[in-house]
């Protein structure tokens, strides 16, 4: 009998439409919770899920029987029409169209969920943007088109 073996860790970073800061201190445990059981619902198990006001990062196992653009729209979808029915909640909400996605070696593991848990204190020093810019240069992407990325 075959066997079907991995594990493929992703660290997910998405904002809200137009960067706007939506994701209120009062709801993120909340919402934080809702898309770490989006993603255990789809066999992609949250190492490390944290929202700031105006962008998430999340560091998950991808699960062999999911592509990554499917997990990322379930995850978009679902948190965002839960955004949109609770107190506190915002009724216009909408995630950005595009994400960052970067795959993560087993050995980074533990640095990147300090980093996801520290994004609090990391953003007194950076703009979300600057963020993700600055991952673009370390990944080595060259197809980020600025205009594109960010509706």
């Amino acid at each position: 009998m075959g066997q079907s073996l991995s594990q493929l860790y992703v660290h997910l970073i998405f904002g809200t439409k137009g960067r706007k800061a939506h994701i209120k201190k009062v709801i993120r445990d909340q919402l934080n919770a809702y898309i770490v059981g989006t993603l255990k619902a789809h066999s992609c198990p949250s190492l490390s899920t944290n929202c700031v006001e105006d962008h998430v990062h999340i560091l998950f196992r991808l699960s062999k029987n999911m592509a990554l653009a499917k997990v990322v729209e379930e995850v978009k979808k679902q948190s965002s029409k839960w955004l949109k029915q609770i107190d506190n909640g915002h009724q216009a909400f909408e995630w950005q169209i595009g994400y960052a996605a970067f795959s993560v070696s087993a050995s980074k593991v533990e640095i990147v969920k300090q980093y996801i848990t520290n994004q609090e204190v990391h953003h007194n020093k950076i703009s979300f943007q600057e963020e993700v810019e600055t991952f673009m240069k370390e990944y080595d992407v060259i197809t980020y088109d600025e205009q594109y990325f960010w509706k």
